[in-house]
């Protein structure tokens, strides 16, 4: 089968778009983000495209492309528009595909509906996008918490941020989790320089085992 991964985050806002465009490049994927909120700056898409400099056919369409930037079960009401979970299916790809939610994993879909919950009925190995800075060892071991009670397979953790060894070595021992590695602050952030920082940082072949 061919692989398939969900990057996911502990918070919005902390940089997992970039890395998900470092790993949609490592891997020569495709890319595919199930519900884009917001469009009048770039969306995810859009962002991705740009660092991972792929082919437009390598971005698959949103299944839901919606106008306000907020919480998809929000944004979606003020749009008039129906989102329905059930129906969300991560397409056919005959190379890699890194799927990104949007949020952390309890962010709601509808007013019943978490993203975690149909990450749950995937079964999708993920990569969960943590930030290195203050507050993180909680977000990312709740984080890990519902992941876990979800059955859902947890691939590793993948930092985001300036080196914090205390940080990232204290939630990899209370976690008993992989961490995957680090994408440190880029300025400016352009391709080629965060795809040598994924190179120094990652080793890509860790992204094609499958989870214990």
């Amino acid at each position: 089968m061919t692989l398939r991964l969900v990057v996911t985050g502990t918070d919005t806002g902390l940089g997992k778009t970039v890395f998900a465009a470092a790993l949609v490049d490592a891997l020569s994927g495709y890319y595919w983000k199930p519900v884009q909120s917001g469009l009048e700056d770039a969306t995810d898409s859009e962002t991705v495209g740009r660092l991972a400099q792929i082919a437009p056919d390598r971005l698959l369409p949103e299944a839901y492309r919606l106008t306000t930037p907020a919480s998809p079960h929000l944004s979606a009401r003020l749009d008039g528009v129906t989102i329905l979970p059930d129906d969300l299916s991560p397409p056919e790809t005959d190379a890699p595909l890194v799927i990104e939610g949007a949020g952390g994993l309890m962010v709601p879909l509808t007013e019943k509906t978490i993203f975690a919950d149909v990450f749950a009925r995937w079964r999708i190995p993920v990569v969960l996008c943590a930030r290195t800075g203050l507050g993180t060892i909680n977000h990312t071991l709740l984080s890990l918490e519902a992941l876990r009670a979800r059955s859902i397979p947890v691939l590793g953790v993948a930092f985001i941020g300036d080196e914090q060894r205390d940080t990232q070595s204290t939630i990899a021992a209370l976690g008993q989790v992989r961490v995957l590695g680090r994408v440190p602050r880029l300025e400016p952030l352009e391709p080629d320089a965060l795809r040598q920082a994924f190179r120094v940082n990652f080793d890509v072949d860790c992204f094609s085992e499958v989870p214990a």
